[in-house]
C-alpha cells in the first residue's frame, strides 16, 4: 500500500472563519491516520503562476483514506466554513 497526499493551496478570506476552521480539521483527520505533513506561505515564484499564497499537505496511509476523509459527514460539515473562509484548491497525489 502506498501513501497518499493531499496538497491544498489557499488563499485566506476571513483570518477568524480559517482559524476555527484549522482548528476543527485535525479531529476529522484521526480516524483516517492522517498526519499534516506541513504548512507553509509562498516564498517566491519560481515558474509558471499561482495566485495562491499558502500550501498544506497532509499525509494518508491510502488513497481509500483520502477519500474516505473527504467524504466523511465529519469533514463534509466543515466545507460551508471552509467555503466562507478560503478560496482552496484541494489536489490528492498517490506515492
Amino acid at each position: 500500500m502506498s501513501d497518499a497526499y493531499v496538497v491544498g493551496h489557499i488563499t485566506v478570506k476571513d483570518l477568524d472563519k480559517w482559524a476555527e476552521y484549522r482548528s476543527r480539521v485535525p479531529a476529522t483527520l484521526a480516524p483516517w491516520g492522517a498526519e499534516l505533513a506541513f504548512r507553509g506561505k509562498k516564498a517566491t515564484t519560481l515558474a509558471g503562476d499561482t495566485s495562491f499564497s499558502d500550501i498544506v499537505v497532509i499525509r494518508f496511509p491510502s488513497v481509500a483514506a483520502v477519500d474516505g476523509w473527504h467524504s466523511s459527514a465529519a469533514y463534509q460539515a466543515l466545507i460551508p466554513l471552509r467555503e466562507q473562509a478560503a478560496e482552496v484548491l484541494l489536489l490528492s497525489y498517490e506515492t
